[in-house]
Formats: structure tokens, C-alpha cells, sequence
């Protein structure tokens, strides 16, 4: 794949993002240790007694820094582009975990770490070069269609479903659970990152998006996804090894993403 000026300027962005949210990763578990030993009331069990967790607070903090770096990626980059380099944070958090937690992370987990880089690494070289978007309206089209709206219709379903049904009965025990939860609200919110995104860059560019009501859905859609992706995002932490939850994690984002972003912007990645 050629780089364009673009995408370069997405995927060094995408890159810092990555460093960010790896180390916000192992901060606020750092966090939400402290504050359920305080408390006695862990986050995991619907605790939020981290809320009141200076350290935690540094933690998102950071984590907020690597997803605006994140979120100016999607307006230069592909999505496909831009997911599957959040490879690097699971690199970042593990060696953070093995030193600051002193979470161990086994043989077992070093290989699956190594082969979503690997599988990041094939998908980054091949990502597609997105059609030239001229307005939000443009993007609307594109999520009203009907394949777009049946996968998000799926979404919502399986979320209820696992937020409602398997969250009471195995969520402390089934890492799939929470990190599920997040991933499938992940992969809306990235879509509408993508789409809040490429407004604003328009806005800028001196065609001004602000005026049309998408605009300001998209962003109502982004705080709805990403205030359920914290919540959900925190239960696993607290709950979870973080050698677990990140490559988990990484794994059904990535690929929930790019499922959404060939549907939504009807791109093909060739292998």
C-alpha cells in the first residue's frame, strides 16, 4: 500500500494513540486497586468509588489524550487503517502490567500478543484508500443504508442481551461478557468518530458542517458509546488480569471495526 500525505499523518497519529491508551490501561487499574481497597467496594461489582481516585483520574486523563489523537486519526485514515494499530497498545500495557502489577503474562499470552500484531501488520499493509468524502451528508447515506442499519440493529440487540441476561449471571467470571460489551459499542462509536471526525476536518477546511443536525448526532452517538464503553471498560479491568483483557479486548474491537467499516463505507481489504 502507498501511503498517501493523509494516511501518513493518520497512522503516526494512530501510533501515539496507541502509547497513550496502553499506559492509561495500567493506570487506572493502578486506580481502581486503590480505591476498592479504600472503599471495599470494587468497580467490578458496580462500585464507583474510583470516581473519587485522583490516580485514576490521571489514568483517564491519558487515555482521554490517546483517543483525541485517535479520534483526528479517523478523520486522515481509513478505519481499517487506523484500528488494527492498536496492536501496539497491547504491547504497552502487557510489559506495564509485568513491572507496575506485576501481572505475569504466560506463554500462551505472548503468542496471541504477537499474532494480533502479525494479523495488524498484514491488514495495515493492505488497508484500502476510502472514497473522498465532501460532506457529513455524504456519511449520513452511508449510514442509512440498509446493511449498515441491520448491524447496528445487531448490535443493539446483542448488547441488551448481554448487558440484561449474561452480565447478572457471568459477568465476573466470563471476560467475554464485559469485553463484548465494549467492543460492540466500540465498533458504533468509531464509526461515528469517523464520521464527527471528517465534519470537523471539512468545518475547518472552510465548508462548514456544524449547520446540518447529522453533525450533532454523530456526536450524541459518540458520548452514548463511548460513557458505556468507560463503564463496562472499567468493570473488566477491575475485574480481569489486564494481560487478559487487552488482547481480548483488542482482538473483538478490531474486527467488530472493520466488519462495520467495510458494511458502512463498502471498502474490500485484499490478503
Amino acid at each position: 500500500m502507498a501511503f498517501s500525505k493523509d494516511n501518513l499523518k493518520g497512522f503516526v497519529l494512530a501510533l501515539l494513540s496507541s502509547f497513550f491508551i496502553g499506559s492509561s490501561f495500567i493506570i487506572k487499574k493502578k486506580g481502581l486497586r486503590r480505591a476498592a481497597a479504600a472503599s471495599g467496594v470494587r468497580a467490578g461489582v458496580g462500585g464507583f468509588t474510583y470516581l473519587l481516585e485522583p490516580l485514576w483520574w490521571v489514568g483517564m486523563a491519558i487515555m482521554i489524550v490517546g483517543e483525541v489523537a485517535n479520534f483526528v486519526a479517523y478523520a486522515f485514515a481509513p478505519a481499517v487503517l487506523v484500528t488494527p494499530l492498536g496492536a501496539l497498545s497491547i504491547i504497552v500495557s502487557a510489559v506495564l502490567a509485568h513491572f507496575i502489577l506485576h501481572e505475569k503474562l504466560p506463554q500462551l499470552g505472548i503468542l496471541g500478543c504477537v499474532m494480533c500484531i502479525a494479523g495488524s501488520i498484514i491488514i495495515v499493509i493492505h488497508a484500502p484508500q476510502e472514497s473522498p468524502i465532501t460532506s457529513v451528508q455524504e456519511i449520513w447515506s452511508l449510514a442509512t443504508q440498509p446493511a449498515f442499519l441491520l448491524y447496528v440493529a445487531s448490535v443493539i440487540v446483542l448488547v441488551f442481551i448481554l448487558i440484561f441476561h449474561f452480565a447478572p449471571r457471568c459477568g465476573n467470571t466470563n471476560a467475554l461478557v464485559f469485553i463484548g460489551i465494549c467492543s460492540l459499542m466500540g465498533s458504533l462509536s468509531v464509526m461515528s468518530v469517523k464520521a464527527l471526525g471528517t465534519s470537523l476536518k471539512l468545518t475547518f477546511e472552510g465548508k462548514n458542517q456544524l449547520l446540518y443536525p447529522d453533525t450533532w448526532f454523530f456526536m450524541l452517538v459518540v458520548a452514548i458509546c463511548v460513557i458505556m464503553q468507560m463503564n463496562y471498560l472499567n468493570k473488566a479491568l477491575d475485574t480481569f488480569n489486564t494481560a487478559v483483557v487487552s488482547p481480548i479486548y483488542y482482538v473483538m474491537f478490531t474486527s467488530l471495526t472493520i466488519l462495520a467499516s467495510v458494511i458502512m463505507f463498502k471498502v474490500a481489504i485484499h490478503l
